[in-house]
C-alpha cells in the first residue's frame, strides 16, 4: 500500500497531469480495479513523454478498462462490461485486459483478474456458443429477448461471430505463455474447447444451414438476416460462416475472410494447450485438422486479383466465386491481420490488401478536412474509427506513418483526453460513444508498443498539443 501511495504522489506531480490537461480519469475513490504495475508504468512513460498532450492521454487511456469495467464476481471470475453497454462481449473483453498481459507477473492481483475473465469467458461459451454478448446476472434478460433465436437467460445479444470463440483462445494462450499458470485449463476450458470445434463444425455447413437463425425487428438492414435468418447461401468449399462482423453487423457474404484467418491460428493455439497441459491429443488433433481444412480454403478461395491493387484477399466471399471487396475498421479485419498474428506483415497479397483498404477502392475507407480513415457500416458514411488509424500504426514499418497515426489520434479526441469509437473525418467533435474501453486501452498498448520497439524519439518529435 506505501508503494501505492508513493505511485499516486508522484502521478499527481507529473507531466500529464501539468495544469492544462486535468486527469480525466475517475477519483481514486472511484476506479473499480488498482494495478501497483498499471500505475507504475503509467508514471513510467510519463517520465519518458515529452508531449503533454500525448502523456495526458496515454494516463486516461491506458487504465481506462480497470478504472471502469471491471466487476468481480467470485473467486477467478471477473465480468467486464465493454463500457456504455453493461454488458459482456468475448471480443472486446478479451481484447480490453490484453495491454495488461505484459506487467502480470509483476502484479498477481492483476494476474488473477485476467484469469478472472478468461474462466468468465469459456463459461459463456458454455451458456451458448452462439452467443456474442452475455450479462453478469445469469437470470437476466434484456432488451432483444424479442429477436428470433434460441436466447437463453444470461444472454444479451446472440449475434454468431467467428471472433467470439479466437479471442478468449488468443488471451488465454498469452496468458498461459507468458504467466506459466495452467490452472485456467479446466473443465469448463475443455468443455468449451468442444463446443468451439463444434460450431465452427456446424457453420462450414456441409450438413445443411445448422441449428443457427437470427431474425430482428429493425430499421438497420445490418442489424439481421436474410433468407429467414439463415444468410445468404454459401458453398460449403471448408470455410466457417459468420453471420455477423466483429462490427456486430451482419455479413454480406458469410464466408469473411479475416475471421477464418483469425480461426487458423486460434485452432492451431488451442491445440498446442490442449496436447502439451490436457493431454487431450484427440481434441488437439481435431483442431489443427480443421485449422489445416481452412487454410486450404482460405487459399483458394479468399484471393482476387484487382486491376490496380494486383492480388488481393476479399472481406467476404461465398464459395461461390463472387468477392465482396472492403475492409471495415473493427478486429479482425484485412488491415489487422498481421497484429493478430494471422499473416505475415511481408505477405505481398497483405501488402497489396493494405494498400487496397487505404483507399478510396475500398467503399468503407473516408478522407476529410481533418482526417481519414477506415470506417464501417454501422456507423456510416464519413464516419472513421480510431481503430483503424491504430491498426495502420500496429502494421506499418513506415516511421513517418506511425507518426502520422499518433498524431491524427491526438488530433481528433474532440479533447476529451478519449478515444471513441468514431468520428466525423471534416469534424471529429462529432463522434460516437465517449466511453469506449477497447479503444481506450488500444491506445495504451499502442504507445507501449512504440516505446518498446525504441521509438520514444519517433513520439517526442510531436509538437501537437
Amino acid at each position: 500500500m506505501k508503494r501505492l501511495i508513493t505511485v499516486f504522489m508522484i502521478l499527481a506531480s507529473s507531466s500529464c497531469m501539468a495544469q492544462d490537461y486535468p486527469s480525466q480519469r475517475p477519483a481514486e475513490a472511484d476506479r473499480l480495479f488498482v494495478s501497483e504495475a498499471v500505475e507504475a508504468k503509467i508514471v513510467e512513460v510519463a517520465g519518458l513523454l515529452e508531449n503533454e498532450k500525448l502523456a495526458w492521454m496515454f494516463a486516461n487511456c491506458f487504465p481506462n478498462t480497470l478504472d471502469t469495467t471491471i466487476h468481480p464476481v467470485g473467486e477467478n471470475d471477473t465480468f467486464v462490461y465493454t463500457g456504455d453497454i453493461h454488458a459482456m462481449w468475448l471480443r472486446d473483453s478479451g481484447a480490453q485486459v490484453w495491454p495488461y498481459l505484459q506487467l502480470i507477473n509483476q502484479d498477481p492481483e492483476l494476474r488473477q483478474l485476467i484469469a478472472g475473465v478468461i474462466n468468465r469467458q469459456f463459461k459463456c461459451i458454455c451458456i451458448d456458443p452462439y452467443a456474442n454478448a452475455f450479462y453478469k446476472e445469469p437470470d437476466k434478460r434484456g432488451e432483444w429477448t424479442t429477436d428470433g433465436t434460441d436466447m437463453k437467460p444470461g444472454v444479451h445479444e446472440r449475434k454468431w461471430e467467428i471472433d467470439s470463440h479466437c479471442y478468449p483462445i488468443r488471451l488465454a494462450y498469452e496468458y498461459w505463455k507468458i504467466s506459466g499458470d495452467t490452472s485456467i485449463f479446466s473443465d469448463v476450458w475443455i468443455r468449451s474447447m468442444e463446443l468451439t470445434l463444434q460450431t465452427f463444425k456446424e457453420q462450414q455447413r456441409k450438413d445443411g444451414v445448422g441449428p443457427y437463425t437470427f431474425l430482428r425487428r429493425t430499421d438497420r438492414s445490418f442489424d439481421t438476416l436474410s433468407n429467414g435468418g439463415n444468410g445468404t447461401p454459401v458453398n460449403p468449399v471448408g470455410l466457417i460462416v459468420s453471420s455477423f462482423r466483429p462490427s456486430d453487423d451482419a455479413t454480406t457474404l458469410q464466408f469473411l475472410v479475416p475471421s477464418n484467418f483469425f480461426a487458423v491460428t486460434s485452432l492451431r493455439k488451442a491445440a498446442e494447450i490442449l496436447k502439451e497441459v490436457n493431454n487431450r491429443k484427440d481434441l488437439a488433433k481435431q483442431c489443427l485438422a480443421l485449422a489445416d481444412e481452412v487454410e486450404t480454403a482460405l487459399k483458394k478461395y479468399a484471393t482476387y486479383e484487382h486491376p490496380e491493387f494486383g492480388r488481393i484477399y476479399a472481406f467476404e466471399v461465398d464459395g461461390f466465386g463472387n468477392h465482396l471487396l472492403m475492409d471495415d475498421a473493427n478486429v479482425p479485419s484485412l488491415l489487422a491481420m498481421p497484429y493478430l498474428g494471422d499473416v505475415d506483415v511481408n505477405d505481398p497479397i497483405y501488402q497489396n490488401t493494405r494498400r487496397f483498404v487505404w483507399s478510396e477502392s475500398n467503399p468503407y475507407f473516408f478522407r476529410g478536412k481533418v482526417a481519414e480513415g477506415i470506417g464501417g457500416p454501422h456507423i456510416g458514411y464519413d464516419m472513421a474509427w480510431p481503430m483503424s488509424i491504430m491498426m495502420k500504426a500496429f502494421t506499418s514499418q513506415d516511421d513517418a506513418e506511425i507518426k502520422w497515426c499518433v498524431e491524427t489520434l491526438m488530433k481528433t479526441d474532440a479533447g476529451t483526453g478519449f478515444m471513441h469509437e468514431s468520428f466525423n473525418v471534416d469534424n471529429p467533435d462529432n463522434y460516437t460513444r465517449s466511453w469506449f474501453a477497447w479503444q481506450n486501452g488500444l491506445f495504451g498498448e499502442l504507445i507501449l508498443k512504440i516505446i518498446n520497439d525504441g521509438k520514444l524519439d519517433l513520439l517526442n518529435s510531436i509538437k501537437i498539443k
